[in-house]
């Protein structure tokens, strides 16, 4: 629904209650025109809506010379999280159509639909990230044309479509290893259809991808989307390997720049995060800094630890639970709470 539409029904619900009321006696007729005024509206009148619109209208004038954002013409900015949903939708129905296709999907019409789907997908992402490109286009020094965007916007789409049997192949190690790793688990297709890990890690594979053809915010978009689902954040910029395994998963914290090798699993409530940050002479955080750790292959990480900065984990190393870590260890580590209260005393 566009905001003119929008508009039409607004108005005609605001000429039924003045209708009610009593305040207008030909309402059917009635529109808002730019020679009314908020107050002899029967609705703005009766909440004194006139001063807070006006109020709002300028504290978002305020912040847009605030941040140097000038006049945009057309109807939407920004990408829309609602379209980019519903795009993730059908990514994760093609990638499983089986599976999280449609209820009535069969085998024998599964290439058509991922066709369809596909098709449907690529070309609300790509639209999703001619406007993200758009808007930072509007920076000050940009001279990039719309027609050289929406070139630029396919382009990255098509690249990262180019990508997509490469992530079913590795989302089914994911799959396979969160089935191997947790024995409750019955089947893989159990893992599949309800295990939040595997869910946010159908997101973070693609998110990724998205991320490396330096589309941060629509990327961003699809991770948030996730933890919405999930409770679990994972930055798009992580880079995570293969057969990777988050068990129970709600509060798990990964940032953007942790590396993490093949067959890691981790448990609910871990963290991987930044120790400190460091600020430039205005006191700003600079970004783009390796803060995060590097989780080599083989490990495995217990619910509730906390690991921090730019450390490395080694291969086949043990985390327990409750730790809060924040020194590199070699291959084959045991970390232990004693341990952790023990280094701690040591700083």
């Amino acid at each position: 629904m566009c905001w003119k539409d929008l508009r039409v029904i607004l108005t005609t619900m605001d000429s039924v209650a003045a209708t009610t009321a009593g305040d207008f006696t030909d309402c059917p007729g009635y529109r808002i025109s730019d020679r009314d005024t908020m107050a002899d509206h029967p609705i703005h009148g009766r909440w004194k809506l006139d001063g807070i619109v006006a109020g709002l209208r300028d504290a978002r004038e305020a912040w847009r010379q605030r941040r140097h954002r000038g006049r945009y013409e057309g109807e939407r900015e920004f990408p829309s999280p609602e379209r980019v949903r519903n795009a993730m939708e059908l990514l994760r129905g093609a990638l499983f159509p089986l599976r999280l296709g449609p209820s009535d999907l069969h085998r024998e019409g599964e290439d058509f639909y991922v066709g369809h789907a596909l098709e449907s997908a690529f070309n609300s992402l790509a639209e999703e990230a001619e406007l993200e490109l758009l808007s930072c286009a509007k920076d000050p020094g940009r001279r990039d044309s719309p027609e050289a965007l929406r070139t630029d916007a396919r382009r990255r789409i098509g690249q990262f479509a180019g990508t997509v049997p490469q992530l079913r192949v590795l989302l089914d190690t994911d799959v396979e290893a969160a089935y191997r790793g947790d024995p409750a688990a019955r089947s893989v297709d159990e893992v599949l259809l309800c295990y939040p890990g595997v869910h946010a890690l159908i997101h973070h594979r693609i998110a990724h991808e998205l991320y490396k053809f330096d589309l941060p915010l629509l990327a961003r978009i699809i991770a948030e989307l996730a933890h919405s689902d999930t409770g679990i954040d994972i930055h798009p910029g992580a880079t995570i390997g293969r057969s990777f395994f988050i068990d129970h998963g709600t509060g798990v914290v990964i940032g953007e720049t942790a590396l993490l090798g093949d067959n890691v699993r981790i448990f609910q409530a871990v963290t991987l995060g930044a120790k400190s940050f460091e600020l430039d002479a205005d006191g700003t955080i600079v970004k783009g800094q390796p803060l995060h750790p590097l989780v080599e292959d083989n490990v495995v990480i217990y619910a509730d630890a906390t690991i921090l900065g730019r450390i490395t984990i080694g291969k086949g190393s043990i985390v327990g639970g409750n730790v809060w870590w924040t020194r590199s260890v070699p291959p084959g580590s045991r970390i232990t709470q004693a341990r952790s209260r023990h280094a701690a005393a040591s700083e």
